[in-house]
């Protein structure tokens, strides 16, 4: 059974597209069948997460483990199974995400716009007609 007993970036790097997450000896550490093993920068080293779509991109990047003498080499796609590390890692990379308005947000937005934009035309129609203003009037009547 593999756990997440660490994670900690050595430091984030960001692009506008993607979330880097720079790790390092000390900041990482799986238990693996009750056995503490920590990570060694020999293959992969960082974590890519696309910062729009909130994924983790390099899946097949293999991570090396040590304990002793021992290495054990777990890919990204099985480290983003387990639980603990997507949520830990969530917790990390959160405040570098691309927010993007939800659709029924904006909609209501444009919906409150058009709103506002007819309730003025309708107010200026009201001035153009207090002040005798035929031209103003005609003009305004077209944009409704």
């Amino acid at each position: 059974m593999v756990t997440v007993k660490l994670l900690k970036p050595y430091y984030i790097k960001m692009s506008e597209d993607y979330i880097r997450v720079i790790l390092a000896y000390q900041y990482f550490s799986l238990l693996i069948n009750n056995q503490v093993y920590h990570f060694i920068p020999v293959e992969g080293k960082e974590i890519r997460i696309n910062r729009k779509t909130k994924q983790v991109v390099n899946t097949e990047t293999k991570f090396a483990f040590q304990k002793g003498n021992d290495t054990i080499y777990i890919t990204m796609k099985k480290l983003t199974s387990l639980t603990d590390f997507m949520d830990q890692l969530t917790d990390i990379v959160e405040p570098y995400y691309i927010n993007l308005p939800d659709q029924p947000v904006v909609e209501e937005a444009n919906d409150l716009i058009k709103s506002l934009e007819k309730n003025n035309i309708l107010h200026l129609i009201d001035q153009a007609l207090d002040s005798k203003d035929e031209r103003s009037f005609n003009e305004l009547i077209k944009l409704l």
